[in-house]
């Protein structure tokens, strides 16, 4: 793209599963006016970004891909060169790199009124004008690393998981892993025989139970082959899921029943050692956190290289040559891997936003992110986020949710474009009745009431990652398009 940039219709900034879809169901509306741009110089998002050993997906595959792109997955749960290979293939098959400029930093975005486009630019001063634009950089692209005492004074390796380094050969070392979340629970069993030692330094424990993986057998894969049966195994596993909201919001007995025993049958079999069996017994509801799926952690823990340090002795500074914990003790270091999660709620969107009247989308969010159907904010015309505020599910697939918006963002430009209207902005009553529902609803779920923060809450103490209730509930809500809840700019003279 020259400096000047080229006109688009529609411009889809994030190359992961979310703004695949959304080219993908461009393409199905006839719309190929389009563009992807990628701050990366690879495509596919998260993926493909994180290649930390022992990645890999905690929800079923057959769930985790797109309902129209179905796939010769080799086990259940896929990992995460299965998942790379899988993104590819959507990429090749609907021709999508010819459509996205890599290396396409965006570095803020304003709407200009008087000819109602957005101007999209970049951290090295290029400028694509696009009448709509569909932010899909999803939640999980801006890395937190927390900053220690002394954390410039580090002279071995260190470096996030989602930024992993391979050509770092960590064999042999001396390595801490801090965090103890989702990514923590990959890595510690996939690197801890090949350690000289292994120090996690764990601020709460997550509740764990056992990840029921399954490779396929060659007569399966064949038969998942045909649509009738890899449809029918995602509809079970979709029901099969969706019962775990029936815990998470309306029975904590249910989810005790359901989760808590087994996730303390997992510590009673695995932990044989009293006082780490203490440090990895979560005190909170189960559910409160994200619930960590494996059968390989708590062995790995287990390891006599391997030492837990949990939050009585945590990291008071970084030195030269390692950590000095809380309790005065020296760890020698030669890397230190973060696996300290990402800003998910009130970093949802790393560039500002300049909508109409020079309102900025952090000034509208500040205090707290807030959007309708997660989707569209009043003020800022034309643009779309997927996997905005409250869209996260905690209980089945992302890419269901993701899927259900395309509904509502097709709609949406598929109005626009109907009515000869300029530009679609949702209305101020509409998103405070819609936040209003969404935050009164969370007050029932574990996320508020279990007892633990969590990277589910912003600052403000809300829970912003999380939709409260059914996915099939959201997808209801997106298909129910209200024309009432929006305002249409018809003519640039009447805007």
């Amino acid at each position: 793209m020259s400096s000047s940039g080229p006109n688009v219709e529609v411009a889809i900034i994030g190359s992961g599963f979310g703004g695949i879809c959304a080219a993908i169901n461009l393409k199905k509306q006839g719309i190929s006016n389009f563009a992807i741009l990628e701050r990366r110089s690879f495509m596919g998002g998260t993926w493909c970004q994180n290649r930390y050993p022992g990645a890999a997906v905690d929800v079923q595959s057959v769930l985790y891909s797109l309902a129209s792109e179905p796939y010769d997955w080799s086990q259940l749960f896929a990992e995460g060169d299965e998942l790379r290979g899988y993104t590819q293939y959507i990429i090749d098959k609907h021709g999508l790199a010819k459509k996205t400029q890599t290396n396409w930093n965006v570095s803020k975005i304003v709407w200009h009124e008087s000819s109602h486009e957005w101007e999209i630019c970049s951290s090295d001063n290029q400028v694509v004008f696009a009448k709509f634009v569909i932010n899909a950089s999803g939640p999980l692209s801006t890395p937190v690393t927390p900053s220690f005492p002394g954390s410039e004074e580090f002279s071995g390796e260190s470096f996030h998981t989602n930024n992993w380094n391979n050509d770092y050969d960590h064999r042999g070392k001396r390595v801490a892993v801090i965090g103890s979340g989702a990514s923590a629970a990959q890595v510690i069993p996939a690197i801890a025989e090949d350690v000289a030692e292994l120090h996690v330094f764990q601020r709460t424990p997550h509740w764990v139970i056992p990840r029921p993986d399954y490779r396929f057998k060659p007569w399966q894969r064949r038969l998942l082959q045909r649509p009738f049966f890899y449809q029918l195994l995602r509809k079970i596993v979709y029901w099969a899921l969706e019962g775990r909201v029936l815990g998470f919001k309306y029975s904590k007995a249910f989810l005790n029943l359901v989760a808590r025993r087994r996730a303390m049958k997992l510590i009673n079999k695995q932990l044989t050692d009293p006082e780490l069996r203490r440090k990895l017994t979560p005190q909170y509801t189960i559910g409160c956190k994200r619930i960590i799926l494996s059968d390989t952690l708590y062995p790995a823990l287990s390891r006599p290289n391997v030492t837990l340090h949990d939050n009585a002795d945590s990291i008071a500074r970084l030195t030269k040559t390692g950590v000095v914990t809380q309790t005065g003790q020296e760890v020698a270091l030669d890397l230190i891997v973060y696996s300290t999660g990402y800003d998910a709620t009130d970093g949802l969107i790393s560039y500002p936003v300049i909508g109409k009247n020079g309102a900025k989308l952090s000034d509208y969010w500040s205090t707290f992110p807030r959007a309708y159907l997660g989707t569209t904010v009043p003020g800022f015309p034309n643009f779309f986020i997927v996997t905005g505020p409250n869209t996260g599910i905690g209980h089945t697939s992302a890419l269901f949710i993701i899927e259900s918006q395309m509904e509502y963002i097709m709609r949406c430009i598929n109005e626009v474009r109907r009515s000869g209207a300029q530009s679609i902005e949702v209305r101020e009553t509409a998103e405070s009745r819609y936040t209003e529902l969404i935050h009164s609803e969370m007050e029932r779920t574990v996320w508020k009431t279990g007892g633990c923060h969590s990277w589910y809450q912003s600052e403000s103490g809300h829970v912003i990652a999380m939709f409260p209730g059914f996915s099939f509930t959201y997808r209801r809500w997106a298909r129910q398009f209200s024309e009432a809840d929006h305002y249409f700019a018809l003519t640039t003279a009447n805007s």
